[in-house]
């Protein structure tokens, strides 16, 4: 394919857009979760999947029949529909495929509904090597499933983007700017970038991300869409935490945005949780890292007093679907958590 995603109408739909499935690869890196933390994660792991699962497939990534098994037998112990499971044998480093994963394109005029991009992949700057298998995930499954594999050529992760499906895409310049990514370019020419392989018009550009958060400041965890006009975005009214600024910086920021079609933002504040430490270390809980699936909004709580608020703000922006908190407490050790561990794929309607 020589001419570019954009100039043959294809582009990324929002995540609230029907999905014909979602995209995970297992957990099984013991140095993400070591030691007994790997299978403590796995009971709120596999409830995140039932709940995806009561509404569309669930494809997962196993690099082993030894893997496969252990996932079978943790996810019938959780009472996921097997039905709704299919597992590829493709090998993996880490389980964040938000960003190793499929970036799925659609054009439903097109002869070819569907094409996957496959950035490069250098695990958030070359920090967590090895991370060879991560990186040529989207072409494994470009060519098991026929669907035709784009590669723009430079690195890019999907939690450093968020879309509100009509042509504007929002990001950091903490991340797509790092020097650790693509030193050659510069912000104009990462633009372009987005423009031409992701079919967006708009290019959005925040901060810095939250205190805790290794990938440089994935929008995922910060500001989201809730609809084609409207985010969420998380604020700190603690003056004195580490975050207060950035985020008090990022909500001004946005007051002056314009969409696609020149309106300004709708802006919901989510807030934040309490600073959660695990073995001295600040994790980057949020409440923004939530994954839109079919059938409900699963987001992930902290045993946190604002848990509930946050679960209500959302619970009246997604009227279409259910909103459910799935504690995120051992997960959130990896450095992330349900959005950053999930990649959906649209439905061709």
């Amino acid at each position: 394919m020589k001419k570019l995603p954009k100039d043959l109408g294809y582009y990324f739909p929002a995540e609230w857009a029907p999905h014909e499935s979602t995209w995970l690869s297992w957990p099984q890196n013991q140095s993400t979760w070591p030691g007994e933390m790997l299978s403590a994660i796995y009971p709120s792991y596999c409830e995140f999947i039932r709940i995806i699962t009561e509404g569309e497939t669930v494809n997962i990534s196993v690099g082993t029949e030894q893997l496969e098994l252990l996932a079978g037998k943790q996810l019938e112990k959780a009472g996921v529909n097997m039905d709704m499971i299919r597992f590829h044998r493709f090998a993996t480093n880490d389980a964040w495929c938000r960003d190793h994963g499929p970036g799925f394109l659609i054009n439903p005029q097109a002869e070819k509904k569907k094409i996957i991009l496959d950035w490069g992949y250098n695990a958030w700057g070359g920090k967590y090597p090895p991370f060879e298998d991560d990186d040529i995930i989207p072409s494994k499954i470009g060519e098991k499933y026929s669907i035709p594999v784009i590669h723009p050529g430079i690195i890019m992760e999907g939690g450093s983007v968020e879309f509100n499906g009509k042509g504007t895409i929002l990001t950091t310049t903490n991340c797509l700017l790092n020097k650790n990514r693509n030193p050659h370019l510069g912000k104009g020419d990462i633009e372009q970038y987005l423009i031409n392989y992701y079919g967006v018009s708009n290019v959005l550009w925040l901060g810095d991300g939250i205190v805790g958060d290794d990938t440089d400041g994935h929008i995922d965890d910060i500001t989201r869409f809730v609809n084609e006009d409207t985010v969420v975005t998380v604020v700190e009214h603690n003056t004195s935490d580490a975050n207060y600024q950035p985020l008090k910086e990022n909500i001004e920021a946005l007051e002056k945005m314009k969409l696609e079609n020149g309106k300004g933002l709708n802006i919901v504040e989510l807030p934040m949780p309490a600073p959660l430490y695990i073995k001295g270390e600040r994790m980057p809980a949020s409440y923004a890292n939530f994954y839109i699936a079919n059938s409900a909004v699963i987001v992930p709580v902290f045993d946190d007093p604002n848990d509930d608020k946050a679960l209500s703000i959302l619970s009246g922006l997604f009227k279409d679907r259910k909103v459910v908190g799935v504690n995120s407490g051992d997960i959130i050790w990896g450095l992330g958590s349900w959005h950053c561990l999930s990649q959906q794929e649209p439905a061709i309607l």
